[in-house]
């Protein structure tokens, strides 16, 4: 039997409805501070206060001029889009996070990036991110800070 109807495959990434961006993905607090509300309007009650800029947060919802967030710990809600920025950071997990001349475990340690650091996401590879801190610049291996997906690959 012939079927008239096309399905997507299983592995398309789900895409923003008012954006069309890939859901979920990775963005930054443009503004210092950022209110985040229980729905996506004025309306909404604030649960919480976002109080740092550039911190990464994971867009997985879009409606109007509202995205859906979470930050490293799972907590949310949503922010007006105004506040978020396309700059890539990532936030250390790991105290004293080498960062490597080159993404080879052999070269040179150029820094250290303390524990909750926020960096600047350059570009990544399949398993090195070019991290950005301080005035220091380096790779580092995946896993050892939040704000990019483990296989994610950009430049």
């Amino acid at each position: 039997m012939l079927s008239l109807f096309a399905t997507a495959p299983a592995f398309a990434a789900e895409r923003g409805s008012v954006t069309n961006l890939p859901l979920p993905r990775f963005v930054s607090m443009k503004a210092s501070e950022g209110n985040v509300r229980r729905g996506p309007s004025l309306s909404h009650r604030i649960d919480w206060v976002y109080k740092r800029r550039n911190m990464p947060l994971q867009i997985t919802a879009e409606h109007g001029h509202w995205r859906r967030v979470q930050d490293r710990d799972g907590a949310g809600g949503w922010v007006h889009y105004a506040l978020l920025s396309g700059v890539r950071t990532a936030i250390v997990e790991k105290d004293m996070l080498n960062l490597y001349a080159r993404p080879d475990l052999s070269s040179p340690v150029n820094a250290q990036l303390s524990l909750g650091v926020v960096a600047e996401v350059r570009k990544c590879e399949i398993e090195w991110c070019e991290l950005s801190a301080g005035g220091y610049r380096g790779w580092a291996r995946k896993g050892a800070f939040w704000g990019v997906k483990p296989d994610e690959q950009f430049e």
